[in-house]
Order: C-alpha cells, then sequence, then structure tokens
C-alpha cells in the first residue's frame, strides 16, 4: 500500500487523481457496446444467441432462454438448509429496512384547488446479476426486494449461462425475493433486450445492477430509452481511521473489498503515520491464504493508498473530495463526524461495523454509487422503483383568483395562446 503524507509533494497530485478516478471511459469500450445494442435491437433473439455464443462460449437454443419453475424448484435441492436459512434471514432484513423508505400518494389544498403528488411503481423492472469470477445471490436480494416493496407487478432478471447452469444459490434467492421472470442471458446483449425487448424478452422501463465496464457503459448509452439506477464501477472502502483504531481491522476491512475484483479500490485516511505503516504490513499477511488472493492482491498494489493528515477534520475533508461507495469511521466517537459527512454512497460507523455486514445482513442496500458519484447519486431505494405524478385541481373560483398574475406571466413569455387557455373559462 502506498503511503502518502501531507508534506509528501505527491499528496494533492494522488487525491486529484482519486477523485476524478470515474471520468475514464475507453472508447474501444464503447464502439464494442455499440455495435452490440444495435445488432440486438435489429436481430433480437437470434442476435442475443449469437452474441451468447460468442462471448459466454455456451450455445442455447431459443427456447432454453427463459429459466423454468422446475429450475428454481430443484435448486433449493443444490443448497444447504442454513444456506437457505441465512438468505431468507438477509431478505427479511433488507424487506424491514426498505419498506421504511416507502412513499404514499398526498394531496393538500390551496383554498379551492387540490394539489399534490401520485407515487406508483414502474410496470417492469430488469435486474442484472453479474456471472464469471463470483456469485452475487445477495445483489439478487438487494436489487429485487425494493422493487417487490415498491409494488413493482413485474420483476425479470437477468444473468450470464453457465455450462452448467445458472448457480442454485442465484435462483433460490430471486424466488425468495419475488423476481417473476429468469432468463440466461448476460453481458450488453442482455441490457439490450432488457432496453428494446425481443420475442422471448419483453421491454421493462428500468434497468437496476451492477455489473462489469460493457454493462455499464450499455446501461449509460440506453438511458433514456429506459431508466437505470446509476453507471456503476469497481467496488471501493475509505477507511477513515484515528490513532487508536487496530491496524489489524483496518487491514482486514480494505482486503474486505478488494477481494472483489483486480479494479477495486481502497483508500485509508488516518492521523497516524504508525497506523498506515501497520495497516500496510499486516495487508501483506493478511492477503496469504485467502481464497482470492491474486485479486486481492492485484487490487492493493494497482490502487490503495494510504493519506497522513493532520487533524481529523482535515481526513473528513479528504473523504469528501474522494466521496467513496464506501465509507468507514473507525473512530471511538463517529456520531460527532457525521453532519461532517457530505459524499459517501454508504457510512459504516464505529469500531465494529464491518463493511461485511452491510453486504448482507444489516439491511440497507449495497448497491452503491461509485467513481466519485456519490456526489451526486443515491442508494439503490424503493425511491428508484416508482415515478411521481404531480396532481393539480381548480376549482372556477380558485381559478379566478390567481388569473390575472397567470395572464401577465405567460404574455411576459410570449405565449398568449396559454393566457388564452385560462381567459377562456371566463368567456361567456
Amino acid at each position: 500500500m502506498k503511503i502518502v503524507t501531507q508534506a509528501d509533494r505527491s499528496f494533492l497530485p494522488s487525491l486529484k487523481k482519486i477523485a476524478l478516478r470515474g471520468r475514464a471511459t475507453g472508447a474501444v469500450v464503447e464502439k464494442t457496446v455499440q455495435a452490440i445494442l444495435k445488432g440486438v435491437e435489429r436481430g433480437g433473439d437470434k442476435a442475443i444467441l449469437r452474441y451468447t455464443k460468442q462471448f459466454d462460449k455456451v450455445a442455447l437454443k431459443l427456447d432454453a432462454l427463459r429459466v423454468t419453475p422446475e429450475e428454481i424448484k430443484n435448486a433449493y435441492f443444490h443448497i444447504r438448509k442454513d444456506e437457505g436459512d441465512a438468505l431468507r434471514l438477509a431478505a427479511q432484513r433488507i424487506t424491514s429496512f426498505h419498506e421504511r423508505q416507502r412513499t404514499k400518494t398526498w394531496m393538500y389544498q390551496d383554498g379551492d384547488a387540490t394539489l399534490g403528488q401520485l407515487v406508483g411503481p414502474v410496470d417492469a423492472v430488469g435486474v442484472y446479476i453479474p456471472g464469471g469470477k463470483a456469485v452475487y445471490p445477495s445483489s439478487v436480494l438487494m436489487c429485487a426486494i425494493p422493487a417487490k416493496v415498491a409494488g413493482v407487478p413485474r420483476i425479470v432478471m437477468v444473468t450470464p449461462p453457465q455450462k452448467d447452469g445458472i448457480n442454485p444459490y442465484l435462483l433460490v434467492a430471486a424466488d425468495i425475493a419475488g423476481v417473476t421472470e429468469i432468463y440466461r442471458v448476460g453481458g450488453v446483449q442482455a441490457v439490450a433486450a432488457l432496453a428494446y425487448g425481443t420475442n422471448t424478452i419483453a421491454r421493462v422501463d428500468k434497468i437496476v445492477g451492477p455489473g462489469n465496464i460493457y454493462v455499464a457503459t450499455a446501461k449509460r448509452l440506453l438511458y433514456g430509452t429506459v431508466g437505470i439506477d446509476m453507471v456503476a464501477g469497481p467496488s471501493e472502502l475509505l477507511v477513515v481511521a484515528d490513532d487508536e483504531a487496530k491496524p489489524a481491522h483496518v487491514a482486514a476491512d480494505l482486503l474486505c473489498e478488494a477481494e472483489h475484483d483486480e479494479d477495486a479500490q481502497v483508500f485509508l485516511v488516518t492521523t497516524s503515520e504508525r497506523l498506515a505503516k501497520d495497516v500496510s504490513k499486516l495487508i501483506e499477511s493478511q492477503l496469504k491464504g485467502l481464497q482470492r488472493e491474486k485479486i486481492a492482491s492485484k487490487s492493493i498494489a494497482r490502487h490503495s493508498v494510504a493519506f497522513v493528515v493532520t487533524t481529523m477534520d482535515e481526513a473528513i475533508e479528504v473523504a469528501n473530495e474522494i466521496a467513496a461507495e464506501h465509507l468507514t469511521l473507525s473512530v471511538d466517537n463517529p456520531f460527532d463526524y457525521l453532519e461532517k459527512i457530505r459524499h459517501a454512497g454508504a457510512l459504516f460507523l464505529g469500531r465494529y461495523t464491518p463493511p461485511s455486514v452491510a453486504d448482507y445482513v444489516a439491511g440497507p442496500n449495497h448497491v452503491l454509487p461509485t467513481g466519485g458519484t456519490a456526489r451526486f447519486f443515491s442508494p439503490l431505494s424503493v425511491n428508484d422503483y416508482v415515478k411521481v405524478s404531480n396532481i393539480v385541481h381548480y376549482t372556477k373560483q380558485e381559478l379566478a383568483k390567481i388569473k390575472d398574475p397567470l395572464i401577465r406571466l405567460a404574455q411576459i413569455e410570449g405565449f398568449d395562446a396559454h393566457a388564452k387557455s385560462a381567459q377562456s373559462r371566463f368567456s361567456s
């Protein structure tokens, strides 16, 4: 882990580079994605099957795209009881948290006028679940349960096919979460199918869920054709630690995030250079023997940085500049700093809140803004699955009260038809 102190010339350049980490988008990636999107838009199901064979090395027949109820039922026999219990516990806690986010239709009276907002779910949501290097049943729960809580009637899951079938943990999680359709298709072609629709996969209104740079780019390019949750990049964690933080805990937390993939980014900001050095040493020792040692090791070597500052207030300012997906405050009184944090996807407060508790069983959503987008994006929530329509109702008497300023404003903007639409209500 690279250690940078405030006295180093590289301190501000290093911080600036990290703060701008989300800006890079490969032109080659975008060109490839656009070609696949056009291919699916024009070719539909045939294009999906062709790209699946090309990229996933799996030859599928059209009638095999959709997962059957029998496959879902059989998946339960391929997991242990305690594993199913863990998934159900997580689902219960995720549901409990997200039920508190519900918003309802509301109205109020302003004289004889009725004003308000109509709140209702979107008709259909597509949930993208990655495959490949890891299996993510927790992401199935995090993406699908808020949709179910919001009242979305059609919840579609897509995930890359495997030669030996879809992972049973994903199927069980989808069943628990209330997913209504599952398709064995992944990558850009899956996102395109959800956005455009095919004969087999009907289009959805919004696409959510994590994915690699190709999936993220596809979502970004399709925004407007379909709604999206956010454009997510590699996973990231920033730990803010004081002098009393335990180096072993900090090192373990950083590795917890680094094992996601080689591009995961982990950072430390501390008031103690001694702590930074101890954490760096412990990372090397804790890496040994991890199932994903090679992945975590590459992540640490490529992207990890420890910033040493003088005060906790300076540490918080560095944290706000980075705007990390996950932010841990490893301090004795974390709530004292809560209002000073302006940008973070999720906050893990205190000495005994490991990132993993929020990833799995705490209840808050773990689909979070990355790459500095926590400055303007929020975690996935029930609000992502509803839309709002404004309500306006006027009586003739109430319209009469505001007719003159309404007409004046229309005249200022040069829209006389607007003015006449109001005046017409009072003509004989």
